[in-house]
């Protein structure tokens, strides 16, 4: 597998407010439809609106004052401690809600994580340390507690220090506004955009401002400080006419997806590769918010993505001249200054343009969704994989996450760390539960197209087996082309943490595997089966008997072998349950059927049957051993040559020691 890679790059402030502005995107980004639902609703109905309509503009008021804080503080709770912080993050925005009389977006921006972040601490402290049977009061009354909590705390102190903040915030916009200032806000705003620090002011400071001033008056000016299209694709209009061989070639369809599209940093290569266009568009920025200042005119609700089709459908009808023009007026000002630039200067090389694009991904910190439109091959095309920085993060990911991912991250897991990478993080995860926070994604090659989707920006690798794929050495060689050398000490530094409801497979050498989880009663030295699924059945049974589930789950343990095959390799096979068969598990369990003459799998061989139920992670450390076992031809050639039990359960239930 080829690999390009970037450059590691620099912790600096930068980094620091990339990150942060990221953080705060994710609480809006999601809600976007909201804040539009709300803008259509006020656009239509309030008195001065297209067709008012007293009883339909009782909406207004509480969609804005309640729904859109909720469901940002819920969003950012989310981000940190999965739904369950999304229920305190929402319960404790209440509280600055309650405790001010403007809409509280900062306030929830703030209480929302917070408060995941908090519980999140908390829990940690009694981590595994919980009785069985009580989880879910523990659980329970430690959400109820810290809402409450939180909630008190942000009525009292979070939401009067909010209000404080925003009213200075909107008395500097107005001061602004009135000395005729704010058009020099784009020569911040503009190259924040193209160094990916845009986010932390349109989405911190922007979009709450802009919100309640849009409440107020109908429109605000604030929302196209950022979103307007012109200066954009004013520069690529001019890379149409005068750019040269790659840039020229790639400019049409860079200023479609942009325009139209709205996803602005498709044009951001085109600057990076002639840093001197950044005046293009600061000048173009300025003269579209000068034009709006002159006319009066503005959105009623944020336009994103900034698409010109997105920034009309928010326009109100007395701002549909002035909007145009400051679109129009901006991208001719930008075509302009960029079309001097460029004809005044040397002759630009076609492969300038994809280092400008490694350049602007390396600052991004991921693959750009939208980078193929100018290189002409995306992750994973052409079996080539491209990564914008250091692999820190791989993630296996079948159906439930509990039993083909869990050893494969193992088996993988071992691999990088005998490669000197301990500082690579190896999860598994159930494919429901991923987001787009990995460099590599792994599956198996039937559930591919089912992960891309949510981690579009990750290198993905299909395999045809999870215990010893011929990829996973590719993998490695990503790994190894990619990172800098693991620090002598061996310390693992990886940076983000897989989110909520990973399962993260710790298990490592040095602690012998939970002894209730593979007893001898579940291992079968001669099994009866002579089918795949009478095999399925065989050690279903043997974790029915055990009591660890009820019958539901045999069902679920042939649903899942349908959609995808649970054949590991090495003689291997793991059936378990779909990841909506989590309700017919009762405890952790693993049983073990050998069938010395075989068993056809699917055309592959299977002497090894391994039932796996598992509760929350308890079943991981025994799956990391058998992964151990089976990855070492001598140990399988221990375990078909075993004559009793004893001799099973010695090597799968103790191989950590």
């Amino acid at each position: 597998m080829a690999t390009e890679t970037v450059a590691k790059p620099r912790s600096s402030v930068r980094v620091g407010v990339q990150k942060f502005g990221t953080f705060l995107s994710g609480m809006i980004m999601p809600n976007i439809g909201a804040f539009i639902a709300w803008g259509i609703i006020t656009a239509f109905f309030i008195p001065a609106g297209f067709t008012p309509n007293t009883e339909l503009a009782k909406l207004v008021g509480p969609m804005i004052t309640y729904l859109l804080p909720l469901l940002i503080g819920y969003t950012g709770g989310r981000m940190v401690y999965g739904v369950r912080g999304g229920v305190v993050g929402a319960a404790a925005t209440m509280g600055v809600i309650v405790g001010t009389d403007i809409p509280m977006f900062i306030g929830a921006m703030i209480m929302g994580p917070l408060t995941a972040w908090i519980m999140k601490k908390l829990e940690s402290l009694w981590e595994n340390k919980v009785k069985p049977g009580f989880e879910m009061l523990i659980d329970n009354f430690t959400a109820g507690i810290v809402a409450a909590i939180m909630a008190i705390f942000g009525m009292l102190v979070i939401g009067p220090v909010v209000k404080a903040f925003s009213n200075g915030a909107s008395a500097v916009v107005e001061f602004l506004v009135n000395n005729g200032l704010l058009p020099f806000t784009s020569i911040f705003i503009e190259p924040a955009k193209v160094l990916f620090l845009n986010n932390a002011v349109n989405h911190g400071i922007l979009t709450p401002l802009g919100t309640e001033q849009a409440l107020a008056q109908g429109k605000s000016i604030l929302f196209l400080l950022e979103a307007n299209p012109g200066p954009g694709v004013g520069i690529l209009l001019a890379y149409m006419l005068f750019g040269k061989g790659m840039a020229k070639a790639s400019a049409p369809g860079a200023a479609l997806i942009q325009f139209v599209g709205g996803i602005h940093e498709i044009y951001f290569p085109y600057v990076l590769m002639k840093p001197i266009i950044i005046l293009a568009a600061i000048g173009g920025g300025m003269t579209g918010i000068f034009t709006l200042v002159l006319t009066g005119a503005g959105l009623r609700s944020p336009a994103a993505p900034g698409s010109i089709i997105a920034v009309f459908a928010a326009t109100p009808a007395d701002s549909l001249l002035g909007v145009g023009l400051s679109v129009v007026l901006a991208a001719t000002v930008s075509f302009l200054i960029a079309s001097v630039i460029l004809k005044s200067s040397k002759d630009v090389e076609g492969d300038e343009l994809g280092a400008a694009t490694s350049r602007m991904e390396a600052m991004k910190g991921k693959k750009s969704s939208v980078s193929s439109a100018l290189t002409g091959a995306g992750a994973g095309a052409g079996g080539v994989a491209v990564l914008a920085g250091p692999v820190k993060n791989i993630v296996f990911a079948c159906d439930a996450g509990m039993g083909s991912s869990a050893m494969g991250a193992s088996v993988l897991r071992n691999k990088i760390k005998a490669a000197g990478y301990p500082d690579v993080k190896v999860t598994n995860s159930a494919i429901a539960n991923l987001s787009d926070s990995y460099d590599v994604v792994i599956t198996h090659q039937d559930l591919t197209e089912r992960a891309r989707p949510v981690t579009a920006s990750a290198v993905h690798v299909s395999v045809d087996n999870f215990m010893n794929s011929p990829r996973y050495d590719e993998v490695v060689e990503l790994v190894r082309s990619s990172n800098a050398p693991a620090d002598a000490s061996g310390a693992a530094t990886a940076g983000t943490a897989a989110p909520a409801g990973t399962a993260t497979a710790t298990a490592e050498a040095g602690t012998a595997a939970p002894s209730d989880i593979l007893v001898a009663d579940s291992v079968v030295l001669q099994g009866s089966a002579t089918t795949r699924d009478g095999a399925i059945d065989e050690a279903g049974r043997l974790l029915l008997d055990r009591g660890a589930v009820d019958s539901g789950y045999l069902d679920a343990m042939h649903e899942r072998e349908e959609s995808v095959s649970t054949y590991m390799g090495s003689y291997l096979a793991i059936p378990h349950g779909t990841n909506a068969a989590k309700d017919h598990i009762m405890k952790s369990a693993v049983s073990v059927v050998r069938y010395p003459e075989g068993i056809d799998w699917n055309g592959k061989e299977v002497k090894f049957v391994v039932g796996v139920a598992g509760v929350n992670n308890e079943h991981l450390q025994i799956l990391s051993s058998i992964a151990k076992v089976f990855t070492n031809k001598a140990q399988v050639a221990q375990l078909e040559a075993a004559t009793t039990v004893d001799e099973v359960l010695d090597l799968l239930g103790k191989v950590n020691d």
